[in-house]
């Protein structure tokens, strides 16, 4: 058995060490948002946070987790209600939504990070993601708009 930390929640999983971390989420525990894009760690759709930070959950074995806690879009909010996808959705953002998860997720770890991104900072914080529906603009409003809402 594998213990993890996914979402504050404690959970035990019977799973070969060397599965990657995706397949645990989506298949054994159930959370489907994080998605499967290329399985090569280039498009970013399989984002989640280990230990706050974005990583790559399809290339990630779940043993190589540890006691670090696994945040997915899941675990971000109950009721859509965190800033980013807040902004996501008063900024109409997705178009076929299948890299959001993964957008989201990057650019939570982002604003973690740096408070106030200039374009700059969002470009490279998000040249790992990729979208094939073009949103890179909405994107980038959406988190300036996130950024902004946040602010003390």
């Amino acid at each position: 058995m594998i213990k993890l930390n996914v979402n504050g929640k404690a959970i035990e999983v019977d799973v070969d060490p060397e599965t990657p971390l995706l397949w645990v989420l989506r298949d054994t525990i159930g959370l489907t948002g994080t998605k499967y894009g290329c399985g090569m760690a280039l498009c970013g759709a399989c984002t989640v946070h280990l230990g706050g930070e974005p990583i790559r959950s399809c290339v990630t074995p779940v043993s190589a987790v540890g006691e670090q806690p696994v945040t997915t879009i899941e675990g971000l909010s109950a009721d859509r209600s965190h800033p980013v996808q807040k902004a996501w959705i008063e900024l109409d953002v997705p178009q076929c939504g299948y890299c959001q998860s993964g957008q989201i997720m990057s650019a939570v770890a982002l604003l973690a990070r740096t408070p106030k991104p200039t374009d700059a900072d969002i470009d490279s914080a998000m040249s790992g993601n990729l979208c094939r529906c073009g949103t890179y603009q909405r994107i980038r409003a959406a988190i300036h708009k996130a950024a902004d809402s946040t602010k003390a």
